[in-house]
């Protein structure tokens, strides 16, 4: 016997290979082992459907209708495009769906659940696809999926909302479902990358996702992973910005796109739905700021938190003066999101970007600011009073190495680029 999720690997390659009946006979086997993995019965579904086989609808629409019931409805919204997708109606499955998961549903709760995937290290029984299959191993394979779960009633009493879609209203709701683009992705695929421009945000509705930021030696740092519910990619369109980071496929993936026509749709609660997504942006910030930040890594998860709750936050618009050359220094500051110049006597001495730190060097060396530092374009920063900085500073000697390092490089930076390096010609050695 081999693990579910090597059965899973397996079969997802066969498929991409066009060997849709061996595959089949994988996703089969999982289903026998494990009636209630829907992602699986799916599966069997797509690779019926490649052979040609109308009775995946049957299939499609049974799994579907346990999705919705067992707390995992963007699953069952696959399913319904699947459907629509072949020409088949599946309005009533749309209609469950809004009915169940909208924002006037009695079963939505904050004490919910739902059934969850079986185990990937689950044994599961594997026939060999290297020989001939059964006459009958398509039939039996989708009458299986279609009925895997006809009997069981132990079903959630309370579930789990969509985020973002459950709470609109249903009307908006209904409206915004009819947009959702299924893209259904392969092992490996990249979604968005890093630096292209953002049309579009994602819903997972299946699979596992990493998200991860290249520096410029081509470093990589992962910044998350997401799965099932997770929404991505909000952060660019509702900037228009580049994309901060790449997200790609671990594994095979079921995403549901949201672009501009989509939003177009709900312009009655458009103000809802950006703050909506305005918040899931800010969490993701903050979490993309604790894994990347030296300011934040002497600290275990608790004790970021702890320290990100002493920062307040502050939109700026483009313009506006955040420090003042000449002032004297207030605190520390971290870009959240946006990009600010940094000027000293009118002279451009760089740029600040998300996840950077600035005002540094007045609170290490006890002097008034060095330079000013404006948005070019809406940005968001953190910020904490110099006096709690100071008692960061004197019990954490890491964090006084780091800001002390940040003000030095930064700078002999700014010397170079001043031309006030007074180091006499003929004591400069040259490498």
């Amino acid at each position: 016997m081999v693990s579910l999720g090597d059965v899973k690997r397996s079969a997802a390659v066969l498929f991409g290979q066009g060997q849709h009946l061996a595959a089949l006979r994988l996703y089969d086997a999982i289903v026998a082992t494990a009636p209630l993995d829907y992602d699986a019965r799916i599966r069997v579904a797509d690779c019926a459907l490649a052979l040609g086989d109308a009775r995946a609808a049957n299939v499609y629409r049974q799994t579907a209708w346990f999705a919705i019931k067992a707390g995992h409805p963007l699953a069952a919204l696959v399913c319904a495009r699947v459907l629509e997708a072949h020409g088949a109606d599946a309005s009533d499955i749309i209609a469950s769906l809004v009915v169940t998961y909208g924002s006037e549903s009695e079963l939505l709760g904050k004490v919910a659940a739902r059934i969850a995937l079986p185990a990937d290290t689950l044994p599961v029984t594997v026939p060999d696809v290297r020989l001939p299959a059964p006459p009958d191993a398509v039939a039996t394979s989708l009458a299986r999926a279609e009925h895997a779960t006809d009997g069981f009633k132990e079903f959630p009493e309370s579930l789990h909302p969509i985020p973002l879609l459950s709470s609109m209203s249903e009307a908006a709701f209904k409206r915004v479902l009819g947009t959702l683009v299924l893209k259904r992705l392969p092992t490996g695929a990249s979604v968005i990358r890093e630096g292209e421009p953002g049309n579009s945000f994602f819903f997972v509705a299946g699979g596992s996702l990493r998200v991860y930021a290249t520096d410029g030696l081509g470093r990589q740092t992962e910044l998350a992973k997401l799965g099932e519910n997770a929404i991505f990619g909000e952060m660019a369109l509702l900037s228009a910005q580049p994309r901060t980071a790449t997200v790609e496929c671990l594994g095979e993936a079921d995403l549901f796109e949201v672009g501009r026509q989509s939003l177009a749709a709900l312009a009655d609660e458009l103000g809802a739905v950006a703050e909506a997504l305005h918040g899931f942006t800010r969490e993701r910030l903050l979490g993309n700021l604790m894994a990347t930040s030296a300011l934040f890594r002497p600290f275990n998860r608790m004790q970021q938190r702890d320290l990100l709750r002493r920062f307040t936050s502050h939109d700026v618009a483009p313009g506006t003066v955040v420090i003042n050359e000449g002032e004297e220094g207030r605190g520390l500051f971290v870009v959240l999101s946006g990009e600010l110049d940094v000027t000293r006597g009118g002279v451009p001495l760089g740029g600040l970007k998300p996840g950077d730190v600035f005002g540094e060097m007045s609170i290490v060396r006890n002097a008034r600011t060095a330079a000013t530092v404006v948005p070019t374009r809406p940005s968001t920063v953190l910020f904490l009073a110099r006096e709690y900085v100071s008692r960061i500073v004197a019990g954490v000697p890491e964090i006084k190495s780091y800001l002390e390092a940040l003000a030095e490089d930064r700078e002999i930076d700014n010397q170079l680029l001043l031309g006030e390096d007074e180091t006499p010609a003929d004591e400069r050695i040259l490498i």
